[in-house]
């Protein structure tokens, strides 16, 4: 029997994957704000009500109540098991899950070459970088100053060169102790099964790593420097590494500019390069494969407008008509799509540096929009001035249409349509008419947010929009900020109230110090399941409106207001007092026997 799932794993694990990756793999997302929101996959619904958080890597269902992290998402969506489900996400990420008390050779043999191919690609980068600067590099370098690189991009984008020999990285990596078959596994090694040989895949090539969000590399490709073919040559899929889903430059976009509004996909290495040599810094490649659903799904949770740029000539027409049936179910409102073509036999390289960088982003901001190419794209060829001709035009212009998410895009499309076509706009929405259906679920306000009400258990979230009270906003900075327990005083006597939130606020002051946690997710991980984990969930989903820099100081004002608070006598404290005065004999003065007034006629 396989022993337990350390629990230091499953932190380390969730604080690695994304959320917004894994339920957006699923869900339809939009990009609301700070968060995504979309659909909920757990129960009929016509307004979305799913919210998921990338800064508390959380999500919640405003309408069934459903919520948890990536794990939990996965065992409710895919209905796995917990183990099958760590074991989905450790797969994703690269990572072998370890089990306490699995002390046979087997287990240790895993856990061995787990640990030599945590570093390996790392390692081989490092390899790449340092073989360009040796005097076996010099091809590799002339030939990318000859392309205009500077150094600082070089170093920018870890471009490496790997040399002209068979086995050269096979040999660094076995004298670091890597074994051959690891190499094999993540793509580094060719096999040739008849023979039993091995070699380095990448040979007298320049080296691109293909790195993730994060930075981290999880593959490479390589360009040669001269006619051999094939041209371009990526990694293979493995455990870490799929082009379906990978994107060359999307990690030094993210550093260059983190409010990056716009995305340029275009195909090759040296295409992005070029472009950031020149100072346009938000252009990504695909590997070797035509724009994905999963590409633009990752894009556009990161940015609004995605541009595709072909070549003008039939094959990039051709290439842009594929990738307008890719973007098509993808286009929920608030996303733009846009197309860009360029002059016959140029590529983003050459005419950028024809044209210079100011004249190539003209060019990106003037791309036709989705709506004028589809519209163009399904008139090509055809004289709109026969009748059939017109119908076969509207009925592929229809089609795209169809697969357009519901939204005010879609019903601009219908508009245009008609007007183009001469038929009523109510005719081709009755063609595009769904089955009905049906549906016992109310509407969700997308407006409302949950709260869980003090000590009363609930079977789902109650919806409120009102104020939260001191205590509560306390709490509220506490679960967005877990850093900001430094500032607070050693003493709790100033949240020693007898209230829920004043309760639940110790509990995690108390647990933030005794973890020395800065991460609200781990937070929440504790309280998971929990009538307290509902209340903190739903304080890290309301928006906190304080910005970041004031955030010390309005928790600052809150304590030294509760800290006034506990010094202050209670009502019935200070009529106690002045109660006792008066039958003792002690004369009050008319400021006393005011405020006695004033407290008595309170307390009614």
């Amino acid at each position: 029997m396989a022993g337990q799932i350390p629990q230091r794993f499953i932190d380390d694990l969730l604080a690695r994957v994304d959320v917004v990756e894994v339920v957006g793999e699923r869900v339809k997302l939009k990009k609301a704000g700070r968060n995504h929101s979309g659909l909920c996959p757990f129960h009929q619904e016509k307004s979305p009500s799913f919210t998921v958080s990338a800064d508390k890597q959380f999500y919640h269902c405003f309408g069934c109540g459903a919520h948890g992290n990536a794990l939990r998402f996965l065992m409710e969506y895919d209905k796995l098991r917990f183990p099958e489900a760590v074991e989905q996400l450790a797969s994703r990420m690269g990572m072998e899950v370890p089990r306490e008390g699995a002390d046979d050779p087997r287990a240790q043999a895993r856990e061995k070459k787990r640990k030599e191919g945590v570093n390996l690609l790392e390692m081989s980068a490092s390899y790449f970088r340092e073989r360009l600067k040796m005097p076996e590099g010099k091809a590799a370098r002339e030939y990318l100053e000859g392309r205009g690189l500077s150094d600082e991009v070089r170093e920018t984008f870890g471009i490496g060169y790997a040399p002209a020999q068979w086995e050269a990285l096979k040999r660094h990596l076995g004298s670091q102790g890597v074994d051959e078959s690891v190499q094999i596994e993540y793509g580094l090694l060719v096999h040739h099964e008849d023979s039993g040989r091995s070699y380095d895949r990448f040979r007298d090539r320049v080296v691109f790593p293909i790195r993730d969000i994060r930075g981290r590399t999880l593959g490479f490709g390589g360009r040669v420097m001269g006619d051999a073919k094939p041209k371009y040559l990526n990694s293979p899929e493995t455990p870490v590494f799929h082009k379906g889903r990978e994107l060359y430059g999307l990690y030094e976009a993210r550093q260059a500019n983190h409010r990056l509004e716009r995305l340029l996909i275009v195909e090759g290495y040296m295409d992005v390069v070029a472009l950031a040599q020149f100072g346009i810094r938000n252009a990504v490649a695909t590997l070797g494969t035509a724009t994905t659903a999963d590409h633009l799904r990752r894009l556009f949770r990161l940015v609004s407008e995605v541009v595709f740029c072909f070549d003008g000539d039939k094959a990039g027409r051709q290439a842009a008509a594929r990738a307008l049936e890719t973007v098509l179910p993808e286009m929920i409102d608030g996303r733009q799509a846009r197309f860009l073509f360029l002059p016959e036999g140029e590529d983003p390289d050459s005419l950028v540096r024809k044209e210079g960088t100011e004249a190539f982003e003209d060019r990106v901001t003037c791309a036709s929009p989705l709506s004028e190419f589809l519209f163009e794209h399904a008139a090509q060829g055809r004289d709109l001035a026969q009748l059939e001709s017109r119908e076969r035009y509207a009925s592929q212009v229809l089609a795209a249409i169809e697969k357009l998410p519901q939204g005010v895009l879609k019903s601009l499309m219908l508009t245009e349509l008609s007007r183009r076509t001469g038929v009523e706009q109510s005719r081709f929405e009755a063609l595009l008419a769904p089955a009905p259906e049906d549906n016992d679920f109310a509407p969700v306000d997308e407006f409302f947010e949950p709260v869980v009400e003090d000590g009363e258990p609930a079977p789902r979230p109650r919806r409120s929009g009102g104020a939260l009270g001191l205590m509560a906003r306390t709490l509220q900075l506490l679960v967005h900020e877990p850093r900001l327990v430094e500032r607070l005083p050693e003493s709790l006597d100033w949240c020693g109230g007898q209230d829920e939130d004043a309760r639940l606020c110790r509990e995690v002051i108390t647990l933030l110090r005794a973890g020395g946690y800065s991460s609200a997710q781990v937070l929440l991980m504790h309280f998971h399941g929990s009538e307290d984990g509902e209340r903190l969930a739903a304080l890290a989903r309301r928006e906190l409106l304080i910005p970041v820099a004031a955030r010390a100081a309005e928790l600052d004002g809150l304590v030294s207001y509760f800290q006034r608070a506990s010094q202050t006598p209670s009502r019935q404290e200070e009529i106690d007092a002045l109660l006792r005065r008066q039958q003792s004999g002690e004369r009050l003065s008319s400021e006393e026997r005011g405020r006695l007034m004033e407290l008595l006629a309170a307390g009614r």
